[in-house]
């Protein structure tokens, strides 16, 4: 078993980050016809989440670990823990982005905690985001990353008789999970490569994004409020998803905004989320 020193991850708490980007033209109609009619907004609004598309990690080759991601330490505590995922966040709609915006994410690490799940020890290291532009701050967000052992999964649990006002298919296909890995400059293998997902994570196919999950999620419950963003959207992955099937994003009307969720095609949950309005 790995060995995890919290009292050494915890230093990395307070640790910040600042980063810049340009909201630009070729990205906003990157976004779009990623998400195909899922990006749908009123007037010249730009599909909520663009923002996870804006100054991604950036590191040379030499520095990418084994699994695509940037290798461990540096801003993020060097968790020792083989498999990291985006668990979940919140996230606080304030302002919208523009087209020629200039935008500043600050970064935070504001927790690094350890804990005992189904498939053993997990850490959770909690960062906060502020992304701002010249009319101040747009987005307040806070992600929520795990890390856990090399451990066989439980399979997700069918959602049972549940009731959506609307429920929009999608096909989880290649070109998806690489166009959006591409949008985010996502390096994390278990999105295109079939062989080291299978082998090296033990998962059966290719895992499609949390992100994206919570993107789809997101621009439903402001469609469904005439095109308005939540004031606030907290979304949790509950168990992967993959490539292959259709999958459904899912919604339904709820005191002061929407219950939503995700589902494969055997109907299990892999993510649920609240818009409040």
């Amino acid at each position: 078993m790995t060995e995890v020193d919290i009292a050494h991850l915890r230093q990395w708490i307070g640790r910040e980050e600042r980063k810049v980007d340009v909201v630009t033209v070729g990205l906003a109609d990157r976004f779009r016809a990623t998400l195909g009619e899922q990006a749908v907004a009123p007037g010249d609004a730009l599909p909520l989440a663009i923002h996870w598309c804006l100054a991604p990690a950036a590191v040379p080759p030499e520095d990418i670990g084994g699994d695509g991601h940037p290798a461990r330490g540096g801003f993020l505590p060097p968790v020792p823990l083989p498999r990291r995922m985006w668990a979940g966040g919140e996230l606080e709609f304030l302002r919208p982005l523009v087209i020629g915006d200039s935008v500043e994410r600050r970064s935070r690490i504001a927790d690094v905690a350890v804990k005992v799940g189904r498939t053993g020890r997990l850490v959770f290291v909690s960062v906060e985001h502020e992304i701002s532009t010249a009319n101040g701050l747009a987005v307040a967000e806070r992600q929520d990353l795990v890390y856990r052992e090399a451990q066989a999964r439980t399979p997700a649990a069918p959602a049972g008789l549940r009731s959506a006002d609307v429920s929009l298919s999608i096909e989880a296909t290649t070109v998806l999970l690489f166009r959006y890995s591409a949008l985010t400059f996502n390096g994390h293998r278990i999105h295109y490569d079939r062989d080291y997902a299978r082998n090296v994570e033990g998962y059966p196919g290719l895992v499609v994004h949390g992100p994206l999950q919570a993107t789809l999620l997101v621009n439903l419950a402001a469609r469904m409020n005439d095109g308005q963003p939540p004031s606030s959207f907290a979304y949790r992955g509950v168990a992967p998803l993959f490539d292959g099937a259709t999958f459904t994003v899912n919604a339904a009307r709820a005191d002061g905004g929407f219950d939503l969720w995700c589902a494969d095609s055997d109907g299990a949950t892999t993510m649920t989320a609240t818009a409040a309005f």
